[in-house]
């Protein structure tokens, strides 16, 4: 089986949002054969583990549905605080319950950070990557991605600036892509 469904989900729900740009950029580079979808997480209910017994939101049965529908999950993501932005942490708890029943388990990932500052959300990579290995989501180590200055790579309409870092991000997803398909 080849991978070829792949989930990016984007920890900005800003709308001129650097994250979008990069998702949006690697949609548009995705080789052939290859269906890449952006999942909405800005409209999940915040997790409370009270839901597990009690009903839960509308919103949480076709997100977890979504999810379980790719083949692997690309995760972009500013740096907030020196970590991943809350709606980013609240989609990973939101697939990861009821507990034993984690959408996210086995799931090739791949891990892109970026700031507007020469911290690059090393932070932001690092944490999510915990979370990631805990929920059993085999993640693409090398080449690692954390894009500093991001706003010199992007605008905030999401066109490219510096065809470099357009030609990196097409290393990496293809990296990605061959790591991904000796996993599933």
């Amino acid at each position: 089986m080849a991978v070829k469904n792949i989930g990016v989900v984007i920890g900005s729900l800003r709308k001129g949002s650097y994250s979008k740009a990069i998702g949006q950029y690697l949609k548009d580079h995705a080789p052939e054969g290859i269906s890449m979808e952006t999942v909405e997480i800005g409209n999940l209910s915040l997790y409370n583990q009270d839901y597990d017994e009690s009903g839960e939101p509308a919103e949480y049965a076709p997100f977890r549905q979504k999810i379980k529908s790719f083949d692997g999950i690309i995760f972009i993501t500013p740096e907030y605080n020196r970590s991943v932005p809350g709606v980013l942490k609240n989609a990973i708890d939101v697939g990861s319950r009821p507990y034993g029943s984690s959408v996210w388990d086995g799931k090739p990932a791949l891990v892109i950070s970026s700031s507007i500052s020469n911290q690059s959300g090393f932070g932001a990579n690092h944490h999510l990557r915990q979370s990631l290995a805990y929920l059993n989501m085999p993640t693409l180590a090398q080449p690692e991605v954390y894009i500093a200055n991001v706003q010199e790579c992007f605008n905030e309409e999401g066109s490219l600036l510096k065809e470099d870092s357009g030609q990196f991000l097409q290393k990496v997803l293809a990296a990605y892509l061959d790591f991904a398909n000796k996993i599933i």
